[in-house]
């Protein structure tokens, strides 16, 4: 069995506001990375850097997806020049309309084809747990705005 993180959070928010959220750096700054440099186009590549006591950890991100306000898909976590699924994560962000609300389904894969240990999904699952239940109020409060 594929390893592989997988979450469905429900968001009371339009899928149009939540793909912003996702893909948009001004609101990736929100709830996930400290810093972002990236254009929500397909095949743009940039980056995310997480602050820690030793640094900022930058780590590279290619868009493989950018369909709003339905789908979007990075590669990251990769460290060649160009990210492929033999070296790189795949994370997608699936919108679904539900209800006047999303449906939000994620999923981190790629851990098998690039060769990444149980540490590292450990720690990934650790932080997704941590940053994906901060987009769902940031979400409710832009939907919320007047």
């Amino acid at each position: 069995m594929a390893r592989s993180i997988e979450r469905e959070i429900r968001v009371e928010a339009t899928p149009e506001v939540v793909y912003e959220v996702v893909s948009s750096p001004e609101h990736l700054r929100e709830w996930w990375p400290d810093e972002v440099d990236l254009k929500p186009v397909a095949g743009a590549t940039g980056t995310v850097g997480f602050r820690q006591a030793e640094g900022t950890k930058v780590v590279p991100v290619t868009v493989v997806e950018a369909e709003p306000p339905h789908r979007f898909v990075f590669r990251w976590d990769y460290d060649d020049e160009t990210a492929t699924p033999e070296n790189s994560l795949l994370v997608t962000f699936e919108l679904v309309p539900v209800d006047g609300g999303t449906l939000l389904r994620f999923a981190e894969t790629g851990w098998d084809e690039a060769a990444k240990s149980d540490a590292q999904l450990e720690d990934h699952t650790n932080g997704w747990n941590y940053f994906l239940p901060r987009l769902t109020p940031y979400a409710e409060g832009l939907a919320n705005r007047p």
